[in-house]
């Protein structure tokens, strides 16, 4: 899959291609976005050339073809395509020929009514349809009665999105394997307000407090839904997990101290 607007990326993927048929190995290019249905079909693998959001685009055809996503960055950041230009040329024949590590990658389903079922591998975001107001919401885990959150909006994170809109929001770094929900308030109204990690096995959901006001679901920032007043909005772990290939000697935490600048210290250091 390609993201055409990124510098570089159509002669990336010209050379890819190129590789791949020396290797006997059959390739499709797809454009298109977001990613038309059944896409991911009698493949085994999908290399990703563009940024982030073009990797999320791809999660869900990826999650559903059970296929492993390489992601290669042509973006700014690259958290989520973390292999470069040249690395991927490099590694190809050997990319092609299974040498790489598969991580699993927890999801959130998202359920809006019954015939409404989404996929989320950053996060779900909650806000008002109007973003000059401040949303009422009650908050169910399990059924049971968490609060109501007055404020700006809430982030429904997995760990993988841990380090993006949440982050940002101050709220926790996850290790990607915890398979967590962060549940994160934007500018709550109150100096209590804070982060609640939630179990993987939970059943969260949201209710609009607010009369007459139209609540807008983003969706790792790329599809909306809307939920009316009296609608309630369900978010869990999915039983299903997106496959992420991973150079050999990936190390997640690495990716956070060059990508994010992370650094820190101890007692003994100069």
């Amino acid at each position: 899959m390609i993201n055409g607007t990124k510098s570089g990326s159509v002669e990336l993927v010209e050379r890819l291609g190129e590789i791949a048929r020396e290797k006997g190995v059959d390739t499709k290019a797809i454009t298109g976005f977001p990613v038309p249905a059944g896409s991911f079909s009698n493949m085994d693998a999908c290399c990703v050339v563009g940024g982030d959001g073009t990797f999320l685009s791809a999660a869900a055809e990826a999650t559903s073809a059970q296929i492993p996503v390489i992601g290669v960055n042509r973006g700014t950041l690259g958290f989520l395509t973390t292999y470069t230009s040249e690395e991927v040329e490099a590694l190809f024949p050997s990319i092609l020929a299974g040498e790489f590590k598969v991580q699993g990658r927890a999801l959130l389903e998202c359920t809006a009514h019954e015939n409404h079922i989404d996929l989320a591998l950053n996060d779900v975001v909650v806000k008002a349809a109007d973003s000059s107001q401040i949303i009422h919401i009650n908050v169910f885990a399990d059924d049971e009665f968490v609060t109501t959150y007055v404020c700006d909006g809430l982030i429904f994170s997995t760990p993988t999105g841990s380090t993006a809109y949440n982050l940002s929001a101050g709220g926790p770094m996850m290790h990607p394997d915890s398979e967590s929900i962060s549940l994160t308030p934007i500018c709550p109204h109150t100096l209590s307000n804070r982060s609640i990690i939630f179990p993987t096995k939970v059943k969260l959901r949201i209710e609009n407090a607010k009369p007459g006001q139209r609540l807008l679901v983003a969706l790792d920032g790329q599809r909306n839904l809307n939920i009316l007043e009296g609608s309630s909005l369900g978010i869990h772990v999915s039983e299903s997990r997106l496959q992420i290939a991973q150079k050999l000697d990936y190390s997640h935490f690495n990716v956070v101290r060059h990508k994010l600048k992370w650094s820190g210290g101890y007692a003994g250091e100069a």
